[in-house]
């Protein structure tokens, strides 16, 4: 029997339904709806079927136009990408993403691929976007120079006083040096050319006139007066030294200081009393000592700063400083500067400032900020209307005395600013840093027309040739002084001579000697030797 004899076949009956089912339809979707709107989900409401109900609905023609909109743009973008011109020199390509913010080279990147990226940055943030960010560098930069350089205090009455003189100074002597300057240029320029070329001839046959043991410990300044018949020197021994030119005669010691002397400098007037002149010819000192009293001005001659932050002010009547101007005290004073006119003092100290003294009245009348390290070199212009100074934060400053703004600031050097000095023109300046470079400044033009390699260590001191400036003095702690050409700023000639770093050098204003300080203890003069 087979397993089909088994099954039971139940025939399922037939049934008919009479009627419309819309009335069922109606009342059961009535029913799904009174049961969401009552929050009821029984077994029944299950039964009447699985129905989302929802208000949300989306714009298909607003979504299709925005991918639309986006699809034409980005068509545009390809297009103008393809449009643009960018370089295939890779160093240019590079140079240009650093400019925009991006990655100079992303992982497995080659030239192409870097460029292919550089034009679809262009073409999302326009052809011009690397000139755009340049001005906004530019920008900011001098923004935050006018807002973080630059520091101004109220001063005492005083300071309005001596503006005001310095201006009624300065003015008629700017006055006779444009008229100078305009009666030189009614010469031919042979005539000029070749008392130019005779003047660097002079420069370029300097050797050692004479050598002199200084000190016993290194000599760290030396200025010649302006009659160029003396010189100051300064010793880390704490002694100032004035010495006959060109004889090297010790003439007078200064003994006041208890510590490193950085700088001494003689009064714009001071001039060679009569008992140093009868010293120098050999006279008796009893008989020089007996004529001081009658025949030496009482009135300041010479100045002098030291580590420990005095500043002395001497005479030719006494070794002892007839006053000293106290307030730099504990921060040390680099360099101390007369004003062209005698009666102010500039000094800078190691407190991030300046500071100018009217020496009539024992009063500081400026205390100037705006160097972010210590200051350390100053230098007036022939006029007395402007001052420069350098700090050891490797920028410079032109201050205008007369109104007390900075109208030039020093950018480009790499190291401290140890030295500055003004031509005779009273437009060029000179520094010296400790990035072994010298810079010539314009402050017409407001830049740097011309930096010199001057040295292989870092440059200590520099000086124009105060008369004409047509040649620049150097001295570096490489144990050589050199001379520079103006305006090509050819070398002229290499003082060589000292066994030691090569700490001061100064031009006398006859142009006839050079005198170079050094740490080997020596300071030595030097003269043309011309045939």
């Amino acid at each position: 029997m087979s397993d089909d004899d088994d099954v039971i076949l139940v025939k399922k009956p037939k049934t008919l339904y009479y009627g419309s089912l819309e009335e069922q339809e109606k009342a059961r979707l009535a029913a799904l709806a009174a049961a969401v709107k009552e929050g009821v989900e029984d077994g029944d409401a299950k039964e009447l079927g699985d129905i989302q109900i929802s208000n949300e609905y989306m714009e298909l023609e607003e979504e299709m136009s925005r991918d639309k909109k986006a699809l034409l743009e980005e068509f545009e973008r390809r297009r103008k990408a393809r449009q643009l011109n960018v370089s295939t020199d890779d160093d240019e390509v590079r140079r240009s993403l650093r400019q925009l913010g991006e990655s100079v080279c992303l992982f497995g990147e080659g030239p192409a691929e870097r460029r292919v990226r550089l034009r679809d940055l262009l073409s999302y943030l326009g052809e011009d976007a690397i000139n755009k960010k340049l001005e906004e560098e530019e920008a900011r930069i001098e923004r935050d120079r006018g807002r973080e350089g630059t520091w101004y205090h109220e001063g005492p009455p005083e300071l309005r006083e001596s503006r005001l003189w310095i201006a009624r100074y300065s003015l008629p002597r700017a006055k006779e040096r444009l008229m100078k300057a305009r009666e030189e240029l009614k010469l031919s320029g042979s005539i000029r050319a070749a008392a130019k070329q005779e003047s660097q001839r002079r420069a370029s046959a300097m050797t050692i006139y004479c050598s002199q043991i200084g000190d016993a410990r290194p000599i760290s300044f030396c200025r010649f007066s302006n009659d160029s018949q003396m010189l100051i020197t300064s010793s880390w021994s704490g002694l100032i030294k004035v010495w006959s030119v060109p004889d090297c005669k010790l003439l007078q010691t200064l003994t006041g200081h208890t510590c490193n002397v950085s700088s001494a400098v003689f009064h714009p007037d001071a001039a060679v009393p009569h008992h140093f002149t009868r010293m120098i010819d050999k006279e008796s000192d009893q008989q020089n000592s007996m004529d001081i009293g009658e025949e030496v001005s009482r009135s300041v001659t010479m100045a002098s700063s030291s580590y420990d932050g005095n500043v002395h002010l001497w005479n030719f009547a006494s070794d002892k400083p007839m006053a000293s101007l106290e307030g730099h005290s504990p921060s040390r004073v680099a360099r101390v500067e007369f004003h062209p006119s005698g009666r102010f003092l500039a000094a800078t100290v190691f407190d991030h400032s300046w500071r100018l003294w009217d020496l009539e009245t024992a009063t500081e009348v400026l205390h100037q900020e705006g160097h972010a390290k210590p200051v350390y070199s100053v230098a007036f212009q022939g006029d007395g209307s402007l001052a420069a100074t350098g700090g050891m934060d490797a920028f410079g400053r032109v201050w205008d005395l007369r109104t007390g703004r900075c109208v030039m600031f020093l950018e480009g050097h790499l190291g401290a600013v140890l030295g500055a000095t003004w031509s005779p023109a009273g437009h060029h300046l000179a520094t010296a840093a400790a990035d072994h470079q010298a810079k010539i400044w314009d402050l017409r033009r407001r830049a740097c027309l011309y930096t010199i390699p001057s040295h292989t260590h870092l440059i200590s001191d520099i000086r124009y040739q105060r008369s004409h400036g047509h040649f620049l003095l150097t001295s570096s702690y490489d144990k050589t002084a050199k001379l520079w050409s103006n305006p090509a700023w050819h070398p002229l000639k290499t003082l060589s001579g000292h066994d030691n770093k090569v700490m001061s050098v100064d031009i006398s204003l006859d142009n006839k000697y050079i005198a170079t300080s050094s740490y080997d203890r020596t300071f030595k003069l030097w003269a043309p030797d011309l045939v």
